[in-house]
């Protein structure tokens, strides 16, 4: 399916994990009247950086007379406000039938985006989807408002990690046991560390098995030969 309007080539964009800011947006010389985007492919389903929008398709009413053929003082001017007011406008279409719930979860989105909970949560970011960002800011609003630290922690491990299990083990220590579901690897370990970094309650310790599960009794997928981590 191809693209019509900004807004979705907003929401594509940070799908492929891009950010928007870099998006380019000028008005289009050349353009159908039935079409905000001028693309050159109408089946495109991505495009360049540089967008040619055409302007009058919803937007008449703001830029009306900003782009005629014969105004020819100040156009870097004029073309740089065009740009920021497609941002701001896409902005708009963005937020339409948000909630304040939906608010908030941005709100931590952007917090951990900038820096707010340290340099490492910023740069641990960076290993997850678009997506899987959304499932750990929803999970983290949820903390804030129910202090459910380790049922929040198993519920983000289980979204991520779909073969991931955690057990509490609080008969001779607070320990969580972490069963993963697949190898060991560095990119691996560190998404995890990071969900660790986030909701692991300080008091609990941690042990991790990777790509093979401990022999659980009467369990007989976890009592296979040769695929047995001693516990």
């Amino acid at each position: 399916m191809g693209l019509n309007y900004v807004w979705d080539l907003v929401i594509k964009t940070e799908q492929k994990g891009l950010p928007r800011k870099g998006l380019y947006f000028t008005p289009a010389k050349v353009y159908s009247p039935y079409m905000e985007l001028s693309l050159p492919d109408l089946n495109a389903s991505m495009m360049d950086r540089d967008i040619e929008v055409n302007a009058d398709y919803r937007f008449t009413e703001i830029f009306d007379g900003l782009f005629h053929p014969d105004m020819e003082e100040y156009v870097e001017l004029r073309v740089a406000l065009f740009d920021i007011m497609m941002h701001f406008l896409a902005d708009v279409d963005l937020s339409q039938g948000m909630n304040l719930r939906e608010y908030y979860i941005r709100f931590i989105l952007r917090d951990m985006e900038e820096g707010l909970f340290g340099d490492e949560v910023k740069h641990g970011l960076t290993l997850f989807t678009r997506d899987e960002r959304e499932v750990i800011a929803v999970n983290l609003l949820r903390l804030y408002e129910t202090g459910e630290a380790v049922y929040l922690l198993k519920d983000t491990m289980r979204k991520l990690f779909k073969r991931s299990t955690i057990y509490v083990n609080c008969e001779e220590k607070d320990e969580l046991v972490f069963y993963v579901g697949q190898k060991r690897t560095e990119a691996v370990e560190a998404r995890i560390e990071m969900v660790r970094r986030l909701f692991l309650p300080v008091r609990f310790v941690t042990e991790i098995y990777w790509e093979y599960h401990f022999g659980l009794l009467d369990v007989e997928e976890t009592m296979q030969i040769d695929r047995i981590a001693l516990y």
